[in-house]
């Protein structure tokens, strides 16, 4: 028992402070109560002993929890052994034949007249409204209220995309109607995106009176194909002015920009009218790229954003026209323009002649009170590059007998324009049938004289280079072998041994000797111009491995081929002649005549057939690298002529018996004189001037 120790009742307390011994506090303060109890202690021993071992316990249990085992359950596994059941596919019906009609299409999509709208078939195009049959369904749907407050913003930005799209430069279509439903389709998408102006520009010159006559006639189907879109827009857009999506402007020009309605319209009536307006420009010259150039000054307002970020409306240009223009210089400026304001330019416009300037056309005058005799007409329409890609040989006497293919693309310069501005320009002409030979008795009034025609998917991969002209100069100086072939091909068309002199009649010695110089003159006068085109050529060739583009690859070889083979030909030539005047005795008694023919032999000269092989081969290359294509047609007929001569002797009649023309056949008398004056007919219509067209 533990006792409280008595208070001190001292009045006066003590002082020092210090406790009181222990063994007096425990003598005077605490007594025991009796008991085993140690003095001053609250737990006995056992107790303490439990407490540590509960803790240990915990502990460890504690411990052991916090540790995962993770088991794997365990799977049963069933084998199942049955045949399962073959389940057939049903068969479907493969389509394996193809067609496409050769009629224009008389709604808008693929099925049109000409390669471009057969394009179309592979891309992703929606129609407004589905062709197929539906079944009304009445659908009720409650009405209610919806109460949403949203605040759109739309930023505001320029109205030129960064990177703008690249047009199409190689569509080849054979006539206007499948042209028309391009542009028809272009127009629709045009639409769809925002309000559209449309400015149709024509070229008044008089080669274009019929292409003319044939857009106006199909302007009533266009507008009434856009305007079954305008009408379905109008539904789905209840409370949007929709009225005029759009406008249409009628411009003309030749030599003159003349704009023949004075504000855009959407009345048909006065754009048909205004086609019929155009007044031929007898002049021949045609301004093409100064009318874009005015037009798009002209409209650029209506692609000014108004706010928003949506331009007021889409400008459209499609020109239409027959050359290349006269005005290729303004051209830079054109682009430029269209480019920095969003103008889609594009150009029903005709194929540009491989590697030419110009060509002819089947001209019959569109005026019945002149002569409509078909004549020949020579018209600007390339070529479609900058500058000439390849060596011009042969035909320097007579330009007109040259063979006339189709480059693949368009003039350079307008295609250029289509290129970058995301435009497309389309290469119109009646008579393309790729893989056939066209002749010239088959070819259309005003449609140029073209013998062949290629595939514009094989064509694609050699498109030109569409920059600016420094820009398109620096590529070429930075090629040694471009650089080498375009000095090669400014060099005036050299000439080659077209129609020599094959056949040598020996009468005498001083006569033979004589032709045989004569002979010679003509190849010694070609062999410097050879030579020095081969030689430049040469320097190129050293760095062929360098080069990537497959179209600068195939006009080089192309080139050098050729023109190794025609100096060749030239070289062993001049040989054979020399080797007669050294002296050939006739095997044959009655021989008197040497006759020199083609041959793959040239003479046995090293050097001339180091020279041949390689022509060869070069222009084999061609043939097997670059099928379907220009340069594998030249190749191939340049392969067909052979680059060697040899002489063979045969006997000619130098006393044959006269021929009397005169005499009729059979002994029959001959018939009486006609009487003119009664078989004289009204004189002919007269004939147009032969001026430029």
């Amino acid at each position: 028992m533990l006792r409280r120790p008595k208070d001190h009742t001292d009045s006066n307390p003590p002082t020092d402070l210090q406790p009181a011994p222990a063994a007096e506090m425990g003598t005077e303060g605490l007594e025991e109560d009796g008991g085993d109890e140690e003095s001053g202690s609250w737990v006995d021993a056992d107790t303490k002993s439990f407490l540590v071992s509960m803790l240990v316990h915990v502990a460890v249990i504690v411990g052991l929890a916090s540790f995962t085992v993770v088991t794997q359950p365990e799977v049963l596994q069933i084998l199942i052994q049955s045949t399962p059941t073959e389940i057939e596919p049903p068969l479907l019906d493969v389509v394996s034949d193809l067609a496409y009609s050769e009629a224009p299409s008389e709604e808008i999509g693929a099925n049109s007249e000409g390669l471009a709208d057969m394009a179309l078939s592979t891309a992703a195009s929606l129609a407004t409204i589905s062709e197929l049959p539906s079944t009304p369904i009445d659908v009720s749907i409650p009405t209610g209220e919806l109460n949403v407050s949203i605040d759109i913003q739309k930023a505001i930005g320029i109205t030129e995309a960064p990177n703008a799209v690249k047009g199409m430069t190689g569509v080849g279509v054979t006539g206007t109607d499948g042209a028309v439903d391009r542009i028809t389709y272009e127009l629709l998408q045009a639409i769809e995106q925002r309000p559209t102006l449309v400015v149709w520009l024509f070229d008044s010159s008089v080669s274009m009176a019929k292409r003319r006559d044939e857009i106006r006639n199909r302007f009533d189907r266009i507008y009434e194909e856009l305007g079954i879109v305008q009408e379905e827009k109008k539904k789905r857009s209840a409370g949007v002015d929709l009225s005029q999506p759009l406008l249409t402007g009628i411009v003309s020009f030749g030599q003159d920009v003349k704009f023949l309605t004075k504000n855009p319209t959407a009345d048909l009536g006065e754009i048909r009218e205004a086609i019929e307006g155009i007044e031929v420009d007898e002049s021949g010259v045609e301004m093409v790229f100064t009318a874009v150039k005015t037009v798009a000054d002209k409209y650029k307002t209506m692609r000014v954003s108004r706010g928003p970020d949506d331009p007021e409306r889409n400008v459209v240009l499609i020109t239409i026209t027959d050359e290349r223009g006269d005005d290729a210089a303004a051209a830079d400026e054109a682009i430029a323009l269209c480019r920095k304001f969003g103008i889609q330019s594009h150009v029903l416009g005709v194929p540009a002649p491989f590697g030419r300037e110009f060509t002819y056309i089947k001209f019959v005058d569109p005026d019945p009170k002149y002569d409509q005799t078909p004549d020949w007409r020579q018209v600007d329409q390339g070529p479609e590059t900058l500058v000439p890609e390849r060596v011009q040989l042969g035909y320097q006497d007579n330009y007109y007998e040259e063979p006339v293919i189709d480059s693949g693309f368009g003039p350079y310069a307008l295609s250029r324009m289509c290129y970058e501005t995301g435009g497309i320009y389309f290469s119109i002409h009646p008579n393309r049938k790729v893989g056939q030979r066209v002749q010239a008795s088959d070819v259309e009034a005003f449609a140029s004289r073209m013998s062949y025609f290629f595939s514009p998917d094989v064509m694609e991969a050699y498109r030109p280079d569409y920059l600016s002209d420094s820009e398109y100069m620096n590529r070429i100086k930075k090629s040694p072998l471009r650089a080498a072939l375009v000095q090669a091909a400014k060099l005036s068309r050299v000439g080659t041994l077209d129609k020599p002199k094959q056949v040598f009649i020996k009468r005498e010695e001083a006569t033979f000797i004589r032709d045989l110089t004569l002979a010679q003159q003509e190849s010694a006068r070609l062999a410097p111009e050879l030579f020095q085109m081969c030689a430049m050529l040469a320097e190129g060739e050293k760095f062929r491995s360098r080069e990537t583009s497959p179209r600068w690859l195939a006009s080089f070889d192309l080139s050098y081929g050729t023109a190794l083979a025609a100096k060749v030909r030239a070289e062993s030539y001049n040989a054979m002649l020399a080797k007669a005047k050294r002296g050939m005795p006739f095997e044959q008694k009655e021989s008197n005549t040497w006759n020199l023919k083609p041959s793959d032999s040239v003479g046995g000269d090293s050097k001339l057939e180091k020279e041949a092989k390689l022509a060869r081969e070069l222009l084999q290359g061609v043939v097997d690298q670059h099928p379907g294509t220009p340069w594998a047609l030249l190749a191939s007929r340049e392969l067909d002529h052979r680059v060697g001569w040899e002489w063979e002797e045969s006997f000619t009649d130098l006393n044959p018996p006269p021929r009397n023309n005169n005499r009729p056949a059979n002994n029959n008398p001959p018939p009486p004189a006609r009487d003119d004056e009664a078989r004289m007919l009204k004189p002919p219509p007269p004939k147009r001037p032969a001026t430029k067209i």
